[in-house]
C-alpha cells in the first residue's frame, strides 16, 4: 500500500500514513476521522512524451521529498 499525507481538519496536525485510497484515516494526535489526504509535492508529472513524463519540482529538487527517506525516491527519482 502507498503512503499518504493528511491533514487532521480538527488539530490541524499533518502526518503521513500508509492506507489504501478509499480507507478512512485517523489523525494519530486526536483520534478524529475528520482528516483529509493532501496532495504529494514529490508526485509532479507532465504530460511529456519525452523521458519518464516526470518532472523536478521544488521538493524533489531539494534532495528528496517528505515521502523519501534519504534515499532514492521512485516517485521523485531523487
Amino acid at each position: 500500500m502507498p503512503m499518504y499525507e493528511y491533514h487532521c481538519n480538527k488539530c490541524n496536525e499533518t502526518f503521513e500514513e500508509i492506507a489504501s485510497a478509499e480507507e478512512k484515516v485517523a489523525c494519530p494526535s486526536c483520534g478524529s476521522l475528520d482528516t483529509e489526504r493532501l496532495l504529494s509535492a514529490c508526485a509532479c508529472h507532465t504530460g511529456s512524451s519525452a523521458g519518464s513524463g516526470s518532472s523536478s519540482c521544488s521538493s524533489c529538487s531539494s534532495g528528496g521529498c517528505s515521502g523519501c527517506s534519504g534515499g532514492h525516491c521512485s516517485s521523485c527519482g531523487h
